[in-house]
């Protein structure tokens, strides 16, 4: 958890001195984000259910493999090309490693242990979050960016010790070593349509035929892969899942934190810089306030979540979020701006912990890779699709009667009352529920 968090945030302080070292432009080389973003949202829900199928240790270990070697071939690569196939490669390395972790951790621990674990896990993962950029940024600046890829291997090297010496095998004993291809591919294919689409729409226009008949294409395949899981005996991903209404709740509250977290990271890095004026340093140091918070927010997540009513708690969580990022949504001074983030990343931080803790206590431990994947391909995929609107709609608002900056402050101010009406929809809900 801690090598996939590590290497997206500091390498995305790399890509400037990559585009400078392999004589490409920098728009190009963002296809070394795109890239890997693409196969890490194609391959979660296949990566956490192979682990239930074949072994989580055995895919574990695998993961980290691919992972490490994929970095290694990243930080040799002679050309952007090779660079950014390297990087789908180590992509999905990641879909396979981060739902499997959390599946992993859930069967190593007693039901009564595991969601402070889980809520460790989502600490560690925060930790590199908060000194990845400034890991990225310093390791670029004084040895170059192919060092910020190639000091992945010796983590992943570790990680994989580790796991041979202390993880168990563990699998879904209840079905057969049998892989749903088909059913693998439809959803893999689809998955990456729609996210190519998404990332390709400022390009070619979200009206155009391009991207209007790609996004198409995505869903058609989607929907196929709902048709030939209602059919094969042994499918990819059991649709009953969505009839578990604890398990819809926890990952629709999973999906509306992460999507303001993303969007509020994005919008607000353009506001500190471009309507500010401050240095990327400077941008990146005020946001530690709400990187330390997020990192208090996972092993707290699991203590409170062993205690309290989990889908409440998230209900709680995003209204305290809301209200940060309420604030965050007015034009303040630092000495306000500073305390909001740290409110805001302490309750949308929370809930995305929690959304991983909620949704392993409520389905079969045989079935917690699929579980984990399911929910962090539609919390990953959603907050996509939405950073990519936002983008879209602080274009056409500041080009408006308002400026860039009044456009910001409206996008955050819609999603701090959405979600927090949301926030507290879902508390009062689950209040009556259980009186």
């Amino acid at each position: 958890m801690f090598l996939v968090d590590l290497d997206f945030f500091a390498l995305n302080l790399s890509i400037p001195r990559m585009a400078q070292d392999l004589s490409v432009a920098a728009t190009d080389m963002q296809w070394v984000i795109s890239g890997y973003m693409l196969a890490l949202a194609a391959f979660l829900i296949p990566g956490g259910r192979l682990g239930d199928i074949l072994g989580r240790r055995r895919m574990l270990i695998g993961g980290l493999v691919l992972f490490g070697t994929a970095a290694i071939l990243c930080g040799t690569a002679s050309s952007a090309g090779v660079l950014i196939a390297f990087r789908v490669v180590q992509g999905v390395g990641a879909a396979i490693l981060f739902p499997i972790c959390i599946a992993v951790v859930t069967n190593a621990f007693p039901p009564e242990r595991c969601k402070r674990a889980i809520g460790n896990l989502y600490g560690i993962g925060a930790l590199a979050t908060a000194i990845g950029p400034f890991v990225g940024g310093v390791v670029t600046g004084e040895l170059g960016w192919r060092w910020v890829l190639l000091m992945q291997a010796p983590i992943a090297a570790a990680a994989i010790a580790l796991a041979v010496l202390g993880v168990r095998e563990s699998r879904d004993e209840t079905v057969p070593r049998h892989i749903d291809l088909p059913g693998l591919l439809a959803v893999a294919l689809g998955i990456a349509t729609v996210t190519f689409a998404i990332d390709r729409g400022q390009t070619w226009g979200w009206t155009s035929l391009a991207t209007l008949g790609t996004i198409v294409a995505g869903i058609a395949l989607l929907v196929g892969f709902g048709l030939i899981e209602a059919r094969v005996r042994w499918p990819l991903v059991d649709l009953s899942l969505f009839r578990n209404v604890p398990y819809v709740v926890v990952t629709m509250a999973g999906t509306v934190a992460n999507t303001c977290f993303v969007a509020t990271l994005f919008a607000a890095t353009l506001y500190l810089q471009q309507v500010e004026g401050r240095s990327p340093l400077d941008a990146g140091l005020i946001f530690l306030a709400a990187s330390a918070t997020l990192a208090v927010a996972g092993p707290l997540s699991g203590v409170l979540g062993e205690r309290f009513d989990i889908p409440r708690l998230m209900g709680l969580a995003i209204v305290v979020g809301a209200v940060g990022l309420f604030a965050l949504s007015a034009d303040v001074a630092l000495g306000v701006y500073l305390p909001a983030l740290a409110v805001f990343g302490m309750g949308y931080g929370f809930c995305w912990s929690l959304s991983s803790i909620g949704t392993q206590t409520v389905v079969p431990e045989e079935r917690a890779g699929e579980a984990s994947g399911v929910t962090l391909a539609i919390v990953v995929g959603v907050a996509g699709l939405c950073v990519a609107l936002a983008a879209a709609l602080i274009e056409v608002i500041a080009g408006g009667l308002t400026g860039e900056g009044d456009a910001i402050q409206s996008i955050l101010r819609v999603l701090a009352v959405a979600s927090g009406v949301l926030g507290v929809v879902l508390t009062l809900a689950r209040g009556r529920a259980r009186r």
